[in-house]
């Protein structure tokens, strides 16, 4: 793993230490780094670029609690916009800087953090998240732990997720379907309940948001899934009823509706 300090990298691939006076100037000597010492590496500049500096903000634990204290679950509205932004600034990828670029904009924006699609720096997607919270395109929820941000679940309706959208004739409309379509743990909290806690709120507050559905759609092949199944597994939605709506290539759509009267 990369050792990080302040404005420093380590060079996993040949182990020379890396340094810029500022992120800019770190950013451009890890670049000039990669291209002179690691031609071979088929990663573009941007992308590059997205993990050097993940490595310098992302100062949160990596280290895994045995235990937590009480947990509290939020709405984010805009006055929580700026714990959010610290959670995924620090916390949520701390050990995991390729996939720190997100921000959770890839359900609402067709494309790619990395690979496949265009190319976006993690400050585009970051102010481009932030832009969505605020407007009320997407939504989520975050769990606390004795007050500090813990987890995120994107909650956000199929309506503003370019990903699952389908359009005119869907039955139930995109506006009345809620899309689960990310959990993010910060790891001190994995494996503590924290996405149960998240997606039960979701289920729960889904009727005051005048809405009746609620989707999810987790991997087909979960051998294949990052570590955080940032989807959730199947095992969690069978467990709160959801049924089978239809199998897809890589991922099955469930649905949670209202009980029949």
């Amino acid at each position: 793993m990369s050792m990080t300090v302040g404005n420093s990298l380590r060079c996993e691939g040949c182990s020379v230490l890396v340094e810029g006076p500022d992120l800019n100037a770190f950013s451009d000597a890890y670049l000039a780094h990669v291209r002179s010492r690691h031609p071979d590496w088929p990663f573009p500049d941007l992308a590059v670029r997205n993990v050097a500096e993940a490595t310098q903000r992302l100062t949160g634990s990596t280290e895994r609690l045995d235990t937590i204290g009480a947990v509290t679950v939020h709405p984010v509205s805009a006055a929580r916009i700026p714990d959010w932004l610290s959670f995924f600034d620090h916390d949520v990828f701390a050990g995991n800087p390729v996939d720190a670029v997100c921000y959770c904009t890839g359900p609402h924006v067709l494309g790619r953090s990395q690979t496949g699609g265009e190319l976006r720096s993690w400050r585009k997607n970051r102010e481009l998240m932030v832009d969505l919270l605020t407007s009320g395109r997407a939504f989520g929820y975050l769990a606390y732990v004795d007050g500090r941000p813990a987890g995120w679940v994107n909650a956000s309706k199929r309506a503003e997720c370019s990903m699952y959208r389908i359009g005119d004739g869907a039955g139930p409309a995109d506006g009345d379907v809620i899309s689960v379509s990310c959990f993010g743990i910060a790891p001190p909290y994995r494996g503590h309940g924290l996405v149960s806690t998240l997606l039960r709120r979701v289920i729960a507050d889904a009727p005051g948001r005048g809405i009746a559905w609620v989707e999810a759609y987790p991997f087909n092949d979960q051998t294949d899934v990052d570590q955080d199944n940032w989807r959730g597994p199947r095992s969690l939605y069978d467990a709160f009823g959801f049924e089978l709506v239809e199998e897809r290539e890589t991922y099955t759509v469930l649905r949670h509706g209202p009980p029949e009267l």
